[in-house]
């Protein structure tokens, strides 16, 4: 699978979570749309969805802000990037078989910018790590990044999500 056929799959897979779980999805067309892929609604709530696919256990998100900055002012400039109605669909396919659903969470900008900054033993990363332990080269040697249990896509987290910000 190419990082095509990841981006396509991710955004399918979103989109299915949240029919599944009674919302109306709309989907955009084209590459590269502006800030979300999908628009999730339910009622009068309604909220951008970014859908970000990987296979390797990360995604990338703050690399593009990270040249002449630190991590912590990268991570403030790609926060500052995102409308408070975007909400990230963060779907992962490292180990993921044919017969199994990828890994998926729901997070805000937030969210996400407060686990960065306190990842690598609180310097800052680019990359938002499902689950890293850092070797014995690195500055963060021992410590492991994870996401929170919390943000796993569930019916529960979607409902609480809109609820939140959906309005």
């Amino acid at each position: 699978m190419n990082s095509w056929h990841v981006g396509v799959a991710a955004e399918g897979m979103a989109a299915a979570q949240f029919a599944r779980y009674g919302y109306d999805v709309s989907v955009q067309y084209g590459a590269d749309q502006p800030e979300y892929d999908l628009i999730a609604s339910r009622g009068d709530e309604m909220l951008k969805i970014s859908v970000k696919g990987s296979k390797d256990g990360g995604w990338g998100l703050t690399q593009s802000f990270k040249k002449g900055r630190t991590y912590h002012e990268a991570i403030d400039e790609w926060l500052n990037k995102h409308h408070k109605k975007t909400i990230f669909c963060l779907v992962q396919f490292e180990n993921v078989n044919d017969l199994q659903l990828p890994k998926m969470y729901l997070a805000t900008p937030s969210e996400i910018a407060e686990v960065l900054r306190k990842a690598r033993g609180g310097c800052g990363d680019t990359v938002l790590h499902m689950e890293h332990t850092w070797g014995p080269t690195a500055q963060a040697y021992g410590t492991t990044d994870k996401i929170p249990e919390e943000w796993l896509f569930t019916r529960d987290r979607a409902d609480k999500i809109f609820e939140k910000y959906g309005r």
